[in-house]
């Protein structure tokens, strides 16, 4: 039995349309919806060529709000690849992970270019990113054509000879400002801010003084404790000395 959705609900009527534009495999990239599931899609996608991903094929699922295209998806790499972990939502400006600076215009096609364009570029300690060597990931790559998805099958057939179409002008630009973001995100993670940098040095520079501060003391004495102490000494001290009177 097929599932049942609102046909004027904007999400479904998106991703109806977005899976006829899709339902042709490129040589580049292929992505469908599960038949039970219109908000779940799996994705196939070829490794950027004159990288360290060239030949491999990477296979992975994307899972849709229902508020889309208002809200971004989450994208979750299934294939060991080197680049990202598996089975883990992908942190990048095109994910749920940034929201605000997802736009409505983009859409799974876009998302898919921009995974690929972004792929090659260097982690830098973001979130989810895996610091491979080049000739481990040359390894995951040829490895990744025979992986086989339980639910789609062997991947190296989910792509097609048929050439993707040409980027428009827009979908150029969204590209680009995707990877910068992207980049500049992965930097903000792995590299301070001007004023961390400047707190880091001054505290450096700051000279090594004894923990116990010169008003430590005062402030204890003026503390409640402090002053249960002072009046415990006095009356020891006044117990003492009437003792030593009656002894006398």
């Amino acid at each position: 039995m097929e599932p049942q959705y609102n046909s004027k609900s904007t999400a479904v009527k998106r991703l109806m349309r977005e899976a006829i534009e899709l339902s042709e495999p490129t040589d580049e990239y292929s992505a469908h919806p599960l038949e039970d599931n219109l908000f779940e899609w799996h994705f196939t996608m070829r490794g950027p060529q004159a990288s360290e991903f060239d030949g491999g094929i990477y296979h992975g699922r994307i899972l849709l709000p229902t508020e889309y295209p208002m809200k971004p998806p989450n994208i979750i790499l299934l294939t060991p690849n080197g680049r990202w972990e598996t089975n883990k939502k992908i942190c990048l400006s095109i994910s749920s992970h940034h929201p605000e600076t997802w736009q409505p215009s983009w859409s799974i096609r876009t998302a898919l270019l921009a995974l690929i364009a972004f792929m090659p570029t260097n982690g830098r300690g973001s979130l989810g990113a895996l610091e491979y060597t080049p000739e481990e990931r040359l390894s995951l790559a040829k490895k990744s054509r025979n992986w086989i998805c339980e639910c789609c099958g062997q991947v190296s057939n989910l792509l097609a000879n048929n050439k993707a179409k040409p980027l428009t002008k827009e979908e150029s630009e969204l590209i680009k400002s995707v990877t910068f973001k992207g980049e500049e995100a992965a930097e903000k993670v792995s590299k301070p801010s001007d004023q961390q940098k400047q707190e880091m040095e001054a505290i450096n520079e700051e000279p090594v003084v004894n923990n116990i501060s010169p008003n430590f003391l005062k402030d204890a004495l003026c503390s409640d404790i402090g002053m249960y102490l002072i009046y415990l000494i006095i009356a020891l001290i006044s117990i003492l000395v009437a003792r030593r009177f009656y002894s006398a």
